[in-house]
């Protein structure tokens, strides 16, 4: 079995043996209780985090789980520089990320609760954050925020994919990817590289952003016509609700992150996030990508082992192709773990001339 550079197989939490599957278990159990907890419907009637966060002078349980959530990120952000903080890129990419973690989705809408009563979290955005198009949000929101969410969903994050590839969001803004990169560190190397696992991911993935897009329609629909048609609005009010079980709570939360110890920690970027599949569908026609120097890799295999994306990037590297999968995060890792430095993220346009064809790098990291 391939080690990889810090011999990351030594360690038990991270080799799928009991600890890693009882780790496993209480994140599921976490996730459960959170989404779930107090709810009849569900199975769920105790609400045990409820309680938590009232004994310590919390408001719900959603705050004290963002103070965990951003908690964890600063930390498992030091464990990650700890171990990778001597590429810049890395350090630079984690600083960024946990901040944004602390500021934009914790420190910032829990003032703007305290002072307004409503909240709104600025690092994420729709498709990823469905309910920032439902009507019934919108019409709550001043114009600022709304312009914020419009343009930052429809406008600049496509534009932005495109020039610099999804990585600008996934890896650096994202809180989904943030605790993938930080927290789930030790289980990077855990996802799976088979040629099976990459159809199944494209399938799944694709048809999470065509439900995101249709219920995203029949909210609106339903928004529209809903009065006038009682039996629409009882359909479309169930999509709404089944897409915020089995995605919002289920795919994204008590799977996304449960899997982490057994799958790798990017089971949800990779199979499920709206988000994703959209930029990753723009990053293909785009300008990044990660090159490879021709005849250079001696197939060690770290590249592949640290890629928490699922990509067999030692199979590029061997047959002199650079890396242009929409899957692809731009984390980085698999540079920084290369012992000769064979891969190099890249974004760059390729202007065609008369007779020959002509690269011109327009930026390098």
């Amino acid at each position: 079995m391939q080690a990889g550079l810090l011999n990351t197989y030594r360690r038990p939490v991270a080799t799928r043996q009991p600890v890693a599957w009882a780790c496993a278990a209480a994140l599921f159990a976490s996730y459960a209780l959170l989404y779930f907890g107090g709810n009849p419907q569900r199975g769920f009637r105790a609400d045990p985090l409820q309680s938590l966060a009232a004994a310590v002078h919390l408001d719900s349980k959603w705050t004290l789980y963002g103070l965990l959530y951003t908690g964890a990120m600063v930390a498992g952000g030091a464990y990650f520089l700890r171990r990778h903080g001597n590429s810049r890129y890395q350090r630079v990419r984690t600083i960024v990320v946990v901040a944004v973690q602390v500021v934009l989705a914790f420190a910032l809408p829990l003032v703007m609760k305290v002072l307004t009563g409503h909240e709104h979290y600025f690092s994420y955005f729709w498709p990823l954050k469905i309910e920032y198009l439902y009507p019934s949000y919108i019409l709550q929101q001043p114009f600022l925020i709304l312009a914020y969410s419009f343009l930052g969903s429809l406008a600049a994050f496509p534009l932005l994919a495109y020039f610099l590839g999804k990585r600008f969001y996934c890896s650096w803004i994202c809180g989904c990817g943030g605790l993938a990169n930080t927290a789930g560190e030790p289980w990077r190397h855990l996802s799976d590289k088979s040629p099976r696992a990459w159809k199944l991911e494209q399938l799944s993935i694709h048809s999470v952003l065509l439900l995101a897009v249709l219920t995203t329609a029949i909210v609106w629909v339903n928004w529209a016509v809903g009065k006038d048609h009682p039996e629409f609005a009882r359909f479309a009010f169930g999509v709404q609700d089944f897409y915020g079980f089995a995605i919002g709570g289920l795919f994204s939360g008590v799977f996304g992150v449960g899997l982490y110890p057994l799958m790798g920690t990017r089971v949800w970027c990779r199979f499920g996030c709206p988000m994703a599949a959209m930029l990753g569908l723009i990053q293909k026609f785009g300008r990044f990508r990660i090159t490879v120097k021709k005849d250079m890799c001696i197939s060690c295999g770290n590249c592949s082992t640290y890629c928490e994306m699922g990509i067999d990037v030692r199979q590029y590297a061997m047959a002199n192709q650079d890396v242009k999968r929409a899957a692809c995060v731009g984390c980085g890792m698999c540079a920084h773990v290369c012992p000769r430095g064979v891969l190099k993220l890249e974004s760059r346009p390729i202007r065609w001339e008369p007779g020959r064809q002509i690269r011109v790098y327009a930026v390098d990291l």
